[in-house]
């Protein structure tokens, strides 16, 4: 060979060397490939959660609209019992049709087809009925004829005019009329039928009535005495369509739905397509509804409007991309050196990327939290202003219920609105708690130990026997404000959840260690069985039936979720009527738990 060729030998540049795949290279694109689609299905099924969330949210609210409605309905029920036992049980047809109009059922009571009274008659006495009734109405005719020991004509119905055929109507002829009928003056309760065909429908479609009993002398105790003392019912017959319209007129549904009760279909939109029928629908599920005696069986089905707004293409997108990061990963890696330094830059790559993913997560969640805060704001208001209404028609109603003619059940009705409003305010308080929990460390303002032992007494109305309050350190510097929160929650239960207020003891303990401050809070109450330490600390659970005065079941939902914050676990130990005892940890200093608290937030 010449020198010249040499030469040419020597300035060539090497023949680029293929670099198969290690097994460490196939390790890392098989990782990715499964980080790739549990983000796909991670995504996906958290989106597939909150859209059945918001179907399960769409269907309770459609079902909430009908049993708020059919209460509307018994309301005007017992006000028009409340009415006739104002008379003593008897009223004109005269009387009944001026208060009947006084209802203003079209415009107060949409899908109600009239309002009636029903008389129980013995059927030896029901030629003499029949005959004074008719002194009033000429046209007044009991009919079918029925054998039974008690008739149960109709005796008056409002607006006659579309009701005329129902008018001297012997319900007692047909058996769901009859036993709903019977059923609600035994019980002294209302009560609605099964499936029936209204004599005034002509085109024959499902419909109900809706029963409400009167009494001579009022509601007796006993099912011998209602029964003895029975005079009849105020009732209100129901179309079911012409009910339905009048309910879901009220919003733009996404939901479609049928009703069955005890197995006969009674209201149907799936067999009537329309344009926004979904023949695929998203959900599709059936609901138990229990209605005044009846269960009713809901079909819901979402359409094409609950798809529009609850179709993301968000978990495409992110398998899409991750599948074209693969190809490039894997290009990248057959086309580059097995060196460490890129290794090192790839792994970089991924760490940066799983920071922006936390990063998203982290922000979507302070929306979510901000979300609620405001959401719960917003309700309070409105609630303020139900509960404000209710108060001023308990005013305004004082004169009536001082009366020896108030009905009591009227009373009791407002009482129970007050009642509600007072929880939702209490868990609107507590959902508003519960997202505030963590926002922000405050070291500006520290907070000395008779600060907080002054506060704890002074906010439960403890004295110093029924709390006991121990601290080793003069002033807790460390985000003082969140641990008297925490102390506040955990008195509180205690106080709240006391069988027996007058012997209540409590015990607040604060001991400091090197780097932190253990704290107990102990009391005497009834405990917590075993099996529940863990259910306690999930935000809106509460172990009693019928929940404390101001529960709302975030107490220590929060101070789970604010002691973790700081670095540390609470753990409960209890046993039942032996109290309880709750202890955790708790920074002394706001720069040992600074960089803890900013990653868990």
């Amino acid at each position: 060979m010449s020198a010249t060729a040499k030469d040419q030998d020597l300035t060539k540049p090497p023949a680029p060397q293929s670099a198969p795949l290690s097994a460490s290279n196939f390790v890392v694109v098989a990782a990715s490939l499964i980080l790739t689609f549990g983000a796909w299905k991670f995504s996906n099924e958290q989106i597939q959660t909150r859209i059945e969330a918001r179907f399960e949210a769409s269907a309770q609210r459609t079902i909430g609209l009908l049993e708020d409605r059919m209460q509307r309905y018994e309301d005007a029920l017992w006000s028009s019992v409340a009415a006739i036992n104002a008379l003593s049980g008897e009223m004109t047809h005269q009387e009944w049709k001026t208060f009947a109009e006084s209802l203003r059922l079209p415009e107060k009571y949409p899908g109600i087809n009239g309002i009636g009274v029903i008389n129980f008659v013995s059927t030896s006495g029901l030629e003499a009925f029949e005959a004074e009734q008719r002194l009033q109405q000429p046209a007044f005719d009991i009919n079918p004829a029925y054998d039974g020991p008690l008739a149960m004509p109709i005796t008056y119905i409002e607006p006659l005019a579309t009701n005329r055929a129902a008018l001297g109507l012997d319900i007692a002829h047909e058996t769901n009329r009859r036993q709903a009928a019977i059923t609600s003056r035994d019980s002294g309760n209302s009560q609605i039928t099964g499936p029936i065909v209204l004599v005034q429908d002509e085109s024959s479609t499902s419909g109900f009535l809706f029963f409400a009993p009167f009494y001579e002398g009022g509601r007796p105790n006993t099912v011998a005495e209602r029964r003895a003392r029975a005079i009849g019912a105020v009732y209100a017959p129901f179309i079911v369509k012409k009910l339905m319209d009048g309910l879901l007129s009220e919003e733009n549904r996404d939901l479609r739905f049928g009703i069955s009760d005890a197995e006969t279909l009674i209201y149907d939109e799936h067999s009537t397509p329309d344009e926004l029928t979904d023949p695929d629908p998203m959900f599709r599920r059936n609901f138990e509804i229990e209605l005044y005696g009846r269960t009713w069986i809901t079909d819901m089905a979402t359409n094409l409007r609950f798809r529009s707004q609850n179709t993301y293409v968000q978990p495409d997108v992110i398998l899409a991309g991750g599948l074209v990061i693969e190809a490039l990963v894997i290009a990248i890696l057959v086309s580059m050196t097995l060196s460490n330094r890129r290794a090192h830059q790839h792994a970089k790559n991924v760490t940066h990327a799983l920071h922006d993913e936390k990063e998203k997560l982290a922000k979507t969640n302070q929306e979510l939290e901000q979300f609620v805060y405001v959401a719960s704001h917003d309700l309070k208001t409105p609630v303020r202003g139900i509960g404000g209404l209710t108060e001023m028609i308990k005013e305004d109603l004082e004169p009536y219920f001082a009366s020896a003619n108030a009905d009591p059940i009227v009373d009791h009705k407002l009482d129970r609105i007050l009642d509600r409003v007072g929880r939702i305010n209490a868990l609107t308080d507590g959902i508003i708690q519960y997202s505030q929990v963590g926002h922000g460390l405050d070291n500006t303002s520290p907070l000395g130990k008779d600060e907080i032992e002054r506060i704890l007494r002074q906010d439960f109305y403890l004295s110093a026997k029924q709390l006991r309050f121990s601290c080793d350190v003069e002033t807790i510097l460390c985000d003082g404000r969140s641990l008297l929160r925490v102390l506040e929650n955990l008195v509180s239960n205690a106080v709240k959840y006391h069988n027996a207020p007058g012997s209540i003891s409590v015990e607040v303990s604060i001991t400091a260690q090197a780097s932190h401050l253990d704290i107990r809070v102990t009391d005497n109450g009834p405990g917590i069985p075993n099996e529940f330490h863990s259910k306690v600390f999930e935000p809106f659970q509460t172990l009693s039936s019928m929940p404390a005065p101001g529960s709302n079941g975030i107490g220590l939902a929060s101070v789970k979720k604010c002691v973790e914050m700081h670095g540390y676990k609470v753990d409960l130990r209890s046993t039942p009527g032996q109290g309880c005892s709750f202890s955790f940890s708790w920074p002394r200093h706001l720069d040992q738990v600074a960089r803890n608290f900013e990653k868990v937030a």
